[in-house]
């Protein structure tokens, strides 16, 4: 059934399917808005316990689904924009989707497209969260350790929710139907999965590192875009259902963060390096690149001249 043709029999699917969208976003603005203050760090850091990963999403999921009911009035900040945003989007997702093949499909921009969009895949994510696990567990490095299992964890959240509402809106990809993107069709492109996966990443990242670091969410945040943008200009997806998706992705990545985040780790020295720590990398970095310079002079056997030393 098409959007324009909603009729009585489609209310419930629509009301569940608004419902699926709020919930997976509308705790983390609640719990961890900017305004509210931030619990004092604890005299002995407590780190994230490996142990507890897979109770701590049996809890997200709990909060995620149960999210609808503790929304209030402050929450329409974020919900209103976000569901005249949608509604909009879903109004006009034929007419944008068709417009990328009015003039016969572009093979360039689809392959760049599904090249960029690969950077969204749950290979491509999990790998980088496997990656600052692995590295802060070798580095003995609290916050890259944590800031792998909270990737970890947001990942596997989204991939939970984002299949659930699959599920049910059952919505068609833009090639199928001349972009006609019916619901409750047999399809699952809404929504963006990759949208969701990169924006779950990149926010625990933009969240453990961008407070001292602005670059490195700037970074993180413009990679989720790219891969939220190239799930349209490949046509695997309409712009709602990406969208959706890094909405999602966005609103998971925080309330885990926040709900799971060990403030112990916000007074640790990587988390805000001074000067004196600057500096002492300065030089580390400088010995790296120049050697030392000893001068060599043993007279009774005749040599001249000078040791150079790096030091690694």
């Amino acid at each position: 059934m098409s959007i324009n043709s909603l009729g009585a029999r489609t209310i419930s699917p629509w009301t569940l399917l608004f419902i699926l969208i709020l919930s997976s976003a509308s705790q983390t603005f609640a719990q961890s808005s900017p305004a509210d203050t931030p619990p004092k760090p604890k005299a002995t850091p407590t780190p994230y316990a490996e142990k507890e990963f897979f109770r701590n999403i049996l809890r997200d999921q709990r909060a995620i689904w149960t999210s609808p009911f503790h929304l209030n009035q402050g929450d329409m900040k974020w919900v209103a924009p976000l569901g005249l945003t949608t509604a909009a989007l879903l109004a006009t997702d034929r007419h944008t989707s068709g417009a990328l093949v009015e003039n016969g499909e572009n093979r360039t921009r689809l392959r760049i497209s599904n090249d960029l969009s690969r950077l969204g895949t749950i290979y491509a994510t999990g790998g980088v969260a496997a990656v600052f696990y692995l590295a802060g567990r070798a580095k003995n490095n609290g916050r890259a350790r944590e800031t792998g299992l909270l990737s970890a964890e947001a990942l596997i959240d989204s991939s939970i929710v984002v299949e659930a509402v699959k599920t049910i809106s059952q919505r068609q990809r833009p090639p199928v139907d001349h972009t006609s993107g019916e619901f409750f069709d047999g399809g699952s492109s809404f929504p963006s999965g990759h949208a969701i996966s990169a924006w779950s990443l990149a926010t625990v990242i933009a969240q453990e590192y961008g407070h001292h670091r602005p670059l490195v969410s700037f970074g993180a945040y413009g990679l989720a875009t790219v891969v939220s943008v190239s799930r349209y200009t490949g046509r695997n997806h309409f712009l709602s259902d990406a969208l959706i998706g890094s909405a999602m992705g966005y609103g998971i990545g925080r309330y885990v963060y926040h709900k799971h985040h060990d403030p112990a780790l916000d007074s640790a020295p990587d988390s805000a390096p001074d000067s004196s720590n600057e500096k002492q990398t300065s030089r580390m970095v400088t010995s790296r690149l120049f050697p030392r310079i000893a001068p060599l002079y043993y007279p009774r056997a005749h040599v001249y001249g000078a040791m150079l030393a790096w030091h690694f």
